[in-house]
């Protein structure tokens, strides 16, 4: 029964999870997306129609404009193979709530306080929805993309020293703000406590008269060497002393052949 229905999928999504649930493979990974109010009986319908009785892990994706994406992995393990399966939902930003996992799978339970305190999604019926990895007085939630990147105002970056810091005795100035991380002034355990962050010298546009191009240096002339000048460096240098006679192929230098039937005698040898 299971194995037949996982089979049937995607192209019977609507027979299986009803007719607002859509649903697609890729990279052998099968996903249905079902509405919010049909969040548990999707799962239901997963373990007890598909034998997806393995829950792998839940969590949320944060899509800008469009709400919160949270995800259901489960699989069937059948003597065959695994089959993998995706159960997905969207919640508004606005009100992220969804009924908890924990009747349908009961492994679920720290997954949505681990989903909770990072995106603020809402489980409805936890038995403890507390947070389960940042300190109880921490604010906001990190993995939302609106959160303020704020690790240098509650910790102090741990590279190079700023003026006044260390031992060369300058004065200290109040460091620049990078890019997303909040004024220490309005955020923070120092909010209120510091004076206002200076703000970023504007960019001025150059002009042709702010910067006279460099004259490229004058190259250095060769000094040309002669023919005697040559011959006397690599004389000093233990070469043999040049020649008039000029450059022959070594081939040239060698005594023609005769041939055995010249009757020409050779002057070289003993004549009787």
């Amino acid at each position: 029964m299971s194995t037949a229905s996982f089979d049937r999928l995607p192209d019977a999504v609507t027979d299986i999870f009803g007719e607002d649930a859509t649903a697609e493979q890729a990279y052998d990974l099968l996903t249905v997306d079902v509405p919010p109010a049909a969040w548990i009986t999707a799962l239901e319908t997963a373990r007890d129609a598909l034998g997806c009785t393995y829950f792998d892990w839940l969590s949320a994706v944060d899509e800008p404009g469009t709400g919160f994406r949270v995800c259901a992995h489960v699989a069937a393990l059948p003597g065959s193979g695994v089959r993998r399966l995706l159960v997905r939902t969207t919640v508004p930003h606005e009100a992220p709530s969804l009924p908890t996992a924990i009747g349908v799978y009961a492994g679920a339970a720290w997954h949505e306080r681990e989903t909770h305190e990072m995106f603020g999604v809402v489980f409805e019926d936890h038995p403890n929805l507390v947070p389960l990895l940042l300190p109880e007085n921490f604010e906001g939630h990190p993995l939302r993309k609106d959160f303020v990147l704020a690790a240098r105002v509650a910790k102090a970056w741990p590279g190079a020293k700023e003026p006044g810091e260390s031992d060369h005795g300058g004065p200290k100035r109040r460091t620049m703000l990078p890019p997303g991380v909040p004024d220490p002034n309005e955020w923070g355990p120092l909010k209120g406590q510091l004076p206002p962050a200076p703000a970023r010298p504007a960019k001025r546009a150059r002009t042709a008269g702010d910067a006279t191009p460099a004259t490229p240096p004058e190259p250095r002339p060769r000094r040309s060497r002669s023919a005697s000048q040559g011959s006397a460096s690599q004389q000093g240098a233990g070469s043999p002393p040049a020649t008039d006679a000029p450059w022959r192929n070594p081939q040239e230098t060698k005594p023609p052949v005769r041939p055995d039937n010249d009757p020409t005698p050779d002057n070289g040898g003993d004549q009787e």
